[in-house]
């Protein structure tokens, strides 16, 4: 691990209001970041609510954005009969789809210049699925710049295209214009690089299926539009003796005079501890799902470092030996033992950088790291 010269809880559920009195906010995390023209700095955070309300005796409900340009939540009902089992947090019907309890939205933040200090939070959702776009709700905004246009990348969830990643584009960071989904289901983590590369854009992405001969990972694709990608090509980031049950994007990439250097996650396999099962089926109250395995493949998000080429950034020159941060701090630790720290912001501050994370599924942090000690920790690895 590199040492962290500055660490900070920024946001926490209890800073943010639900937009009805019917939800309640389980988390604030994932954030987009972006320096404004006048040096402060404005994250897009994810915010999960859920309803507090989730059944009765005779039916479930679920929340949905019903809108066509503004804010308009619905809130769907199904009778139990035709649900097969569900939990607090989701509930499946009997042919194998499901519906969410919770939902999430963009609340715009203003940090100072220094990345440390809130100055305001939106009282109100500031990005948000509409009816035909993301109507189950839009979560981990990446942000990049690019000329005078700012490019946001997020993952949208919606009955027909189930999960996949989306584009918005903007002139001030502030009005969007979204340009639809650009990788399809499944999809996340997708990131655009901060300038064209051969006449083209670059972007990071994660497809994930359920039939698989490999973990989910990093795909590179290229685009002359920033709408419509190919010449897709997965990248390989680990080895194979190294047990990697996912890894994906973080913030856009920083371009460096050695390369394009990345921050991603990458999940490990930790072993639970003694009760986990029990405290579980304990939170839940119901059926709970892949709990028979002494060892949760899901439980540890930790943070790693590559570097790649420039003109050919599907090339990988260098990476961390070893996890760059790991969490070990009581609030990176969700109340289901997971362990996270997931990268998705990054601002560039003289020779430091500071990456802003979402931490145990439930806060936002900002951890200064200093470049040299990162581009120090790379090293040849042999895929």
């Amino acid at each position: 691990m590199i040492e962290v010269r500055g660490d900070k809880l920024l946001l926490k559920p209890e800073d943010f209001k639900p937009t009805s009195p019917k939800f309640e906010i389980l988390g604030v995390l994932n954030p987009g970041a972006m320096r404004l023209p006048d040096g402060k700095i404005l994250l897009y955070v994810r915010v999960i609510e859920k309803l507090i309300k989730t059944e009765d005796e005779k039916y479930y409900y679920s929340p949905r954005y019903a809108g066509h340009d503004d804010f308009k939540l619905v809130i769907d009902r199904f009778e139990k009969k035709s649900v097969m089992s569900g939990t607090d947090f989701s509930f499946d019907f009997k042919n194998g789809t499901k519906r969410l309890t919770y939902i999430s939205h963009l609340r715009r933040v203003i940090l100072d210049n220094k990345g440390f200090n809130v100055l305001s939070i939106d009282k109100k959702p500031s990005f948000y699925g509409l009816k035909w776009d993301a109507e189950l709700g839009v979560e981990d905004a990446r942000i990049t710049k690019i000329g005078d246009t700012y490019y946001m990348t997020y993952v949208g969830l919606s009955r027909k295209e189930n999960v996949s990643s989306y584009l918005a584009i903007s002139k001030d960071c502030i009005h969007w214009f979204r340009r639809g989904i650009i990788f399809g289901e499944q999809d996340k983590d997708c990131i655009i690089f901060p300038e064209k590369v051969n006449d083209k854009y670059v972007s990071f992405d994660r497809p994930e299926g359920g039939f698989e001969f490999t973990p989910p990972h990093i795909w590179v694709a290229y685009s002359r539009d920033a709408e419509y990608w190919g010449k897709e090509k997965a990248i390989s980031l680990f080895r194979k003796d190294e047990v990697i049950f996912r890894s994906g994007a973080g913030p856009p990439p920083i371009k460096t005079s050695k390369g394009w250097l990345l921050f991603f996650h990458a999940v490990t396999k930790q072993k639970r501890k003694k009760g986990f099962k029990d405290s579980v089926k304990s939170f839940f109250g119901m059926n709970v799902q892949d709990l028979t395995s002494d060892y949760a493949p899901e439980d540890c998000y930790s943070v790693w470092a590559g570097l790649f080429d420039l003109k050919n950034p599907s090339k990988l020159i260098l990476r961390s030996g070893k996890p760059i941060l790991v969490p070990k701090k009581k609030r990176e630790i969700s109340f289901e033992g997971k362990k996270v720290i997931f990268p998705t912001g990054i601002i560039e501050d003289g020779e430091y950088v500071l990456l802003y994370c979402g931490i145990g599924d439930v806060y936002v942090s900002v951890k200064k790291i200093k470049l040299k000690d990162v581009l120090n920790s790379l090293e040849k690895i042999r895929i």
